[in-house]
């Protein structure tokens, strides 16, 4: 094992391209700790930053043969830490509002009608992301619900992530262009 101490990042990723699991597992005792407690001063949560270690270092492993880093590897490492806790916080955010929406207040009855707006509103959106071209929907969905970067959904997909981007954008326009119309008469009108 000291032989693989003295190997450069990038010779290790491109030895574990090979499925060399010395090479995965010296990776793995290189950067952990240090990804660690990263993490763990971001999320303050033990438990969340272990899983975090290991989808990261499982998903280099499954992934291995499309991973492709420019750079240095600690910095393709530390960026997928930093989406991968992005995606923690987000959840906690939606997570919270979905308990807060929740708890009794006295304003319920007033804001009936608008949560059932709202419910309308998310049908709606739902409604017209299905309605979106197989791919485009597909690639929308890995960006907007799952969190993926552009270059997570070229790795995932097996495309290019200039595809990605034009496929994200496109969406965001034909959504935008639905919900312009939608937006002003959902709430507007009411008020008239």
């Amino acid at each position: 094992m000291a032989f693989y101490q003295e190997i450069t990042d990038k010779n290790l990723f491109s030895l574990i391209r090979k499925g060399d699991h010395r090479a995965y597992t010296e990776l793995y005792n290189r950067y952990s700790p240090v990804l660690y407690a990263h993490i763990l001063r971001r999320l303050n949560d033990r438990e969340e930053a272990k899983d975090i270690i290991h989808e990261l270092f499982t998903y280099i492993w499954v992934n291995r043969m499309k991973i492709q880093i420019e750079g240095h590897p600690s910095g393709y490492l530390y960026t997928a830490v930093r989406n991968r806790v992005i995606k923690v916080i987000s959840r906690r955010i939606v997570a919270t509002k979905h308990v807060d929406m929740h708890r009794p207040s006295p304003y319920n009855n007033i804001a009936s009608d608008y949560l059932i707006r709202e419910n309308q509103l998310r049908d709606l959106i739902e409604k017209e992301i299905e309605s979106l071209p197989p791919r485009m929907q597909e690639i929308f969905l890995l960006s907007r619900e799952k969190f993926l970067t552009h270059k997570e959904i070229a790795c995932e997909l097996n495309i290019s992530e200039l595809t990605v981007k034009k496929q994200v954008a496109n969406a965001i326009k034909v959504l935008r262009t639905k919900f312009d119309l939608i937006i002003n008469i959902f709430f507007f009108v009411p008020f008239l």
